[in-house]
């Protein structure tokens, strides 16, 4: 058998694709912020942000990446994480799954559908069956405080106070999750929720409604690409053998019923938020993330999506590609 290709590229290349990108989308006016939550609503549509984070620690990044703006669903991949590491993958396959409704984020007809699991952790009703997992059960405070340090320390952040909730926008939610609150008292009817279902709730909403950087995103991302261990700050977050299942999630449904086409085009796994972030894993050399507030109807940053598609391309890597790409110095 043949040896794959090999081709290398550099962080000057990649900050330079990231500029020329940056520029090439930033004053695109397509899609509208979430209007369904207040707060979203009003967030100036014109920030737009890039970061890449290599698996050396090396931040690159353009635009509004140190604006902080609401997680949302990405949050769902790191929690998705701290209930691997807490119950072991086997157990959130069991309880969870990991297939793709094909249905929006927060269908309860794909809970009716799926007669034994809510399916995945990255869709609402898995999301909040994953805050159900998290340890220790029963201790609401305790689950927020390790959900919230998980997501700082994938972020390269030493606590979670780095990571500050969004107050504002945990009302907006809070008062506006009608659909949630269904999803998970449906949990509870069909025994597919691992604790208090108003607790879950609470924390799923808590936890989207952090405030997080591009810059964070890209690290986190870099985190899961490099098996689980940060670049930035040398801490082996989760064990390794974690890393491509959770990248299979994201790979599956990052972008719900549109992950198809995303896949197809970007090449990238990732995972989209209505706060107008997208995270995504290039395993084995990147993380990045582009953030945009205005949505398409599925949700997902329009200016996001094409900057990260465009960025994939010029830089020629593809996660389904055969060829080899290796990192060199500038």
């Amino acid at each position: 058998m043949f040896p794959k290709p090999y081709k290398t590229i550099t962080s000057c290349q990649i900050h330079e694709v990231m500029t020329k990108t940056y520029e090439r989308f930033r004053t695109d006016t397509q899609g509208k912020n979430a209007d369904y939550i207040p707060y979203l609503a009003n967030v100036d549509p014109s920030l737009f942000g890039i970061s890449v984070c290599l698996l050396d620690g090396t931040v690159l990044s353009v635009g509004d990446h140190d604006f902080r703006f609401g997680i949302e669903s990405v949050s769902k991949v790191h929690t998705a994480v701290l209930a691997m590491q807490h119950s072991g993958p086997d157990t959130v396959m069991r309880r969870i799954g990991a297939n793709a409704t094909g249905l929006p984020f927060d269908s309860i007809m794909a809970i009716l559908l799926e007669k034994e699991r809510p399916s995945t952790p990255l869709v609402n009703a898995g999301a909040i069956a994953a805050c159900s997992l998290v340890k220790p059960i029963g201790d609401a405070e305790g689950k927020w405080q390790a959900i919230r340090q998980n997501i700082a320390a994938l972020s390269g952040e030493e606590d979670g106070s780095a990571i500050p909730l969004i107050e504002e926008l945990y009302a907006s939610e809070s008062a506006t999750n009608f659909n949630n609150r269904s999803i998970a008292w449906l949990l509870k009817d069909f025994g597919r929720i691992y604790d208090d279902p108003e607790v879950s709730l609470d924390l799923y909403t808590r936890q989207c409604s952090l405030g997080i950087t591009a810059d964070q995103l890209a690290i986190a991302a870099a985190t899961i690409a490099n098996d689980g261990k940060n670049p930035k700050t040398g801490v082996q977050v989760f064990d390794a053998e974690l890393a491509p299942k959770v990248t299979s999630l994201a790979t599956t449904v990052g972008f719900y019923e549109r992950t198809g086409d995303w896949l197809y085009d970007a090449g990238i796994p990732a995972k989209s938020g209505v706060g107008g972030g997208v995270m995504g894993i290039m395993p084995g050399l990147f993380g990045i993330c582009a953030f945009a507030p205005p949505l398409d109807p599925s949700g997902n940053s329009v200016k996001a999506q094409m900057a990260i598609k465009a960025i994939m391309k010029e830089l020629d890597v593809n996660v389904f590609a055969s060829s080899h790409l290796t990192m060199v110095d500038c």
